[in-house]
């Protein structure tokens, strides 16, 4: 079989190469892919795990995590942000972020973002797209709630999100420089956001991470700036594909729709199985810091590590019927929020109340929601996202 993990014209017109995956996960599982660089494509769900939890092998911070290379002034600047560090610098990144994300903050949400939820519905035509009408908005609207921005700012926050993750997408972005630029435009936000909060604290995520934590650490400017940058692209983009992802999902499976408009309360478990089907993250690049054995290859120090979560999600290792997209499914071991370890998903919990509350006001307000149109999927092989998926509100 030909395999090409890569090709963003693929994934722009028919998502994941899922038979690609299932080949590799049979017949060659930790598979040399040739591109330059070369690199390992990592595609079970027991080898997926074993590198998201060995940070001290697989290093998120030498080459970064995202796939594509960057010369090492960029990588310099890239390394402040959690994403490309390894512990004990992110261990201690971590800890300050997290008290804006702990589970009392993340319940007291849930009225707010029902009530995001039947607004964005209140407001949408008979002939909607889910993604600009819906799914989009919604995360964007959780995200000035926590920043404490203005919600009007939530337009600025998709197109920022858009032109850093949408760069090889020209409905997005014409070229990578577009990206850099939107990076910029966040940092300078942010750096607003944290002097009015300076001046003027307030009950939000901003003001706990300019202060001070009990041991008298706190995040510097750039630190800051970074750590908006990833909430607006990662608070954003997850949930925003995983809810368009997952509605697509239901629409290719009638049968799981009726169930979930037959008992809505199923959306708790339709939040975990939409992540698994959908993997809103296809991938993250790690780089092996010794010579070491990954299943029966040899990988040596330096090598490309690219872990592939749409792959480990279909494992019929781990998942019985994993091509079988099941509403109720029960447990469900999924890595779509990432395979445990330093750097699992820290909103995990907030982006799955999200979809649960939208598909239980979904399945409750239009139990006869039709899609009306062909999905229109984005150009990357790093989100698995949808750009529009027109529909009928009834």
């Amino acid at each position: 079989m030909h395999i090409d993990l890569v090709d963003q014209d693929r994934y722009a017109t028919a998502g994941p190469p899922h038979e690609q995956f299932a080949w590799l996960r049979a017949h060659d599982p930790v598979h040399w892919h040739e591109g330059e660089p070369g690199f390992w494509a990592v595609t079970r769900h027991e080898d997926v795990v074993h590198v998201s939890r060995h940070s001290d092998l697989f290093s998120s911070s030498r080459r970064l995590a995202l796939f594509n290379e960057m010369p090492e002034e960029q990588r310099a600047l890239q390394r402040l942000m959690m994403l490309n560090q390894d512990p004990p610098d992110h261990t201690r990144r971590r800890s300050l972020v997290n008290r804006g994300f702990t589970p009392r903050t993340i319940g007291a949400l849930e009225q707010h973002i029902r009530d995001i939820c039947d607004d964005l519905l209140d407001k949408c035509s008979t002939e909607a797209d889910f993604v600009t009408e819906v799914a989009a908005p919604l995360p964007l609207y959780v995200i000035c709630e926590l920043l404490g921005a203005p919600v009007t700012d939530r337009d600025k926050l998709f197109s920022w999100s858009n032109r850093m993750i949408g760069a090889q997408d020209p409905d997005y972005a014409d070229t990578p420089e577009e990206g850099a630029a939107a990076a910029a435009e966040v940092y300078a936000y942010a750096n607003q956001l944290a002097a009015q909060r300076r001046a003027n604290p307030r009950d939000d995520i901003v003001t706990k991470l300019i202060q001070p934590d009990d041991s008298g650490e706190t995040l510097d400017e750039n630190e800051f700036d970074l750590f908006v940058l990833l909430l607006v692209v990662a608070g954003n983009e997850t949930t925003r594909n995983a809810a368009s992802g997952g509605m697509l999902a239901l629409f290719d499976h009638p049968d799981q729709w009726n169930r979930l408009v037959a008992d809505p309360t199923l959306a708790r478990t339709a939040a975990d199985e939409i992540v698994r089907w959908v993997s809103p993250v296809n991938l993250f690049r790690r780089t092996s810091t010794a010579d070491q054995m990954l299943g029966d290859r040899q990988i040596k120090e330096d090598d490309k590590v690219v872990v592939f979560y749409s792959s480990a999600n279909r494992d019929t290792a781990v998942f019985p019927d994993a091509e079988t997209f099941d509403i109720g499914r029960d447990p469900n071991p999924h890595i779509g929020f990432g395979g445990g370890g330093a750097h699992f998903c820290l909103g995990n919990h907030l982006a799955k109340l999200e979809l649960r509350i939208l598909f239980e006001q979904l399945a409750r307000r239009y139990p006869r929601l039709t899609q009306t149109g062909e999905a229109r999927r984005l150009r990357s092989n790093f989100i698995n996202g949808i750009k529009e998926l027109p529909v009928k509100l009834a």
